[in-house]
C-alpha cells in the first residue's frame, strides 16, 4: 500500500516509509567498508591506511550533490505541499542539472590537486602511490558519485523510496561482487577497489537519471527548466548544513589522521578506519531517517499542518534517543568481533582498534539527536539554523575535542574526542528546537 507524504504518520508509517531510505543508506555505506575489508585483508594494512588517508579529499569533492539533494528535496517538497506541481518539476530539473555541470568541475579540481592533497593530509613515501592512484580513479567518477547522492532524496520526495532503495541495492551488490573479483582473483590492489566502487556509483546514479528522464509514476520528472540564481541559492543555502557535516568531517578525518600519525603511527590511523566504518553504518541509520522524514516535514510545512510538524519531531526524537542506545550495546558486543574481521591478522593493531572502538560508541547515544535537529531545520527551510549545529557539532567541537584532549589523556583523548563534541552540540540542537518552536509551531 503506497504511503504518501499528506498522510498522518504513526511509528509504523514512519517505519514503513524511512526503512527504505534507512536501507538505502546502510548499502551507500557499504563501499567504503568493502573495500576496507579487502584491501585490508588481501593488500596490507599501509595500502588500508592509504585508502583511509585519502578518502576525507574524496568525500569533500562528492558531498556536494548530498547539499543540492538534501536543500533541494526540502524546497521541492514543501512546493509540491503548496500545490504547485510544475513549479517543482521545474526546480528539480534546474537541481540535476547544477549536479551534473559542478561533477564535472570538482573533477577537474581533484585532478589537478590530489597528488600534493596526499601529502599534506600526512601520506608516507610507502603510502602515496596507492593514496593517488586509489583517489584518481575515485575522482573520475565523482559526478556519478554526486548525482547518486542527489537521488537519495529526490526518491524520497517523489514517493518512490522503494525505487531508490533497489537502485541502491544494485550498487552495493556489484561493488561488493566486483571487489571479490578485481582484488581477491585479479590481485588489483587499491586500483580493483576503486574500480569497484565508482562502477557500482554509476549504476547508483545514471540509472535514476535515466529513470526521472522518461514518463514515470513518481512526483517528479525532468521537464523543461529555466536558470533561477535566486531559487539556486535558496536550495544550497538550505543544505549547506549538510554540506557543511560532510565537509567538516573530512576535515576532521584529515585532522584524527594527522593526531594519531603523531600518537600511534600507521596503525592509529587503520584503527581510525576501521572505527570509521563501524561509524558510518550506524550513522547511515540515522541518515536515512532524516532522508525519509525530510519530505514529509517540508510537505507538512507547506501545507500549514502544524500538529503533523509536532507529532514528527515528538516521534523522531524517540526513536533517536532508543537507536542510540541500542547502538551503545551492539557496538560493545561487537567491538571484538569487527576488529578481527578487519585486523585480525595483527594482534597490537587489534587491540588498539578494539579498544577505540569501545570507547567511540558513547557518541552513537548522542549523534541520531543532533543529525536530525540539523535536518529537521533544513526540512523547514531553516537552513542558516540547520548549518549552524552541524558547523558547531562537526567541525568547531570535534576540532576542540581532537586538539586539546590528548594533551591530558593521551591517545584515549582522540577516541573520546567525539563524545565530547556530541555532548555540547546536544545543548546547541536543544536551545534551537526550544527556542525556535513558537516560529514553527510545532
Amino acid at each position: 500500500m503506497k504511503i504518501q507524504l499528506s498522510e498522518h504518520f504513526t511509528y509504523k508509517k514512519l517505519f514503513r516509509f524511512c526503512l527504505p531510505t534507512i536501507a538505502m543508506m546502510l548499502f551507500t555505506s557499504l563501499y567504503g567498508i568493502v573495500d576496507g575489508y579487502f584491501v585490508s585483508n588481501y593488500v596490507g594494512k599501509t595500502a588500508f591506511a592509504a585508502v583511509n588517508l585519502i578518502m576525507p579529499f574524496l568525500m569533500i569533492l562528492g558531498c556536494f550533490g548530498f547539499m543540492i539533494g538534501t536543500g533541494g528535496s526540502a524546497l521541492v517538497g514543501k512546493t509540491l505541499g503548496e500545490g504547485k506541481k510544475e513549479e517543482a518539476n521545474r526546480y528539480f530539473t534546474m537541481l540535476v542539472y547544477l549536479t551534473l555541470i559542478l561533477g564535472i568541475l570538482l573533477t577537474l579540481i581533484g585532478m589537478i590537486s590530489m597528488r600534493p592533497i596526499a601529502y599534506r593530509l600526512g601520506a608516507t613515501d610507502a603510502m602515496i602511490e596507492d593514496c593517488v592512484l586509489y583517489g584518481q580513479i575515485m575522482n573520475a567518477f565523482n559526478t556519478a558519485f554526486m548525482l547518486q547522492y542527489l537521488f537519495q532524496s529526490f526518491f524520497v520526495t517523489a514517493e518512490k523510496p522503494q525505487l531508490g532503495f533497489m537502485a541502491t541495492v544494485a550498487a552495493g551488490l556489484t561493488n561488493i561482487l566486483l571487489d571479490a573479483l578485481f582484488i581477491a582473483v585479479f590481485h588489483w590492489g587499491v586500483a580493483g577497489a576503486a574500480l569497484a566502487s565508482v562502477i557500482g556509483q554509476c549504476i547508483g546514479g545514471v540509472l535514476p537519471l535515466l529513470y526521472f528522464a522518461r514518463p514515470n509514476t513518481s512526483l517528479l520528472k525532468l521537464t523543461k527548466t529555466r536558470l533561477e540564481a535566486a531559487t539556486l541559492g535558496k536550495a544550497c543555502l538550505n543544505g549547506s548544513s549538510e554540506l557543511m557535516t560532510n565537509i567538516s568531517s573530512s576535515i576532521v578525518g584529515m585532522l584524527y589522521n594527522l593526531q594519531l600519525i603523531k600518537y600511534a603511527g600507521e596503525n592509529g590511523i587503520a584503527a581510525y578506519g576501521v572505527v570509521m566504518y563501524t561509524q558510518m553504518i550506524f550513522a547511515a541509520i540515522f541518515l536515512g531517517y532524516t532522508i525519509g522524514t525530510g519530505p514529509i516535514i517540508s510537505y507538512h510545512y507547506g501545507a500549514g499542518h502544524y500538529n503533523e510538524l509536532k507529532s514528527m519531531l515528538k516521534k523522531s526524537l524517540i526513536l533517536m534517543l532508543g537507536s542510540g542506545i541500542f547502538m551503545l550495546v551492539l557496538a560493545w558486543t561487537l567491538a571484538t568481533p569487527l576488529a578481527r574481521f578487519f585486523v585480525g591478522y595483527d594482534a597490537e593493531l587489534l587491540q588498539m582498534t578494539r579498544h577505540a572502538l569501545s570507547i567511540y560508541a558513547v557518541s552513537f547515544t548522542l549523534l541520531g539527536i543532533n543529525i536530525f535537529a540539523s535536518a529537521f531545520f533544513t526540512a523547514l527551510n531553516n537552513g542558516g539554523v540547520s548549518a549552524a549545529i552541524s558547523f558547531l557539532r562537526t567541525l568547531v567541537f570535534q576540532t576542540l575535542a581532537i586538539l586539546f584532549l590528548p594533551l591530558s589523556l593521551d591517545l584515549d583523548g582522540i577516541w573520546w574526542a567525539i563524545t565530547a563534541a556530541e555532548a555540547l552540540a546536544l545543548v546547541v540542537s536543544l536551545s534551537f528546537l526550544l527556542g525556535k518552536r513558537k516560529q514553527y509551531r510545532y
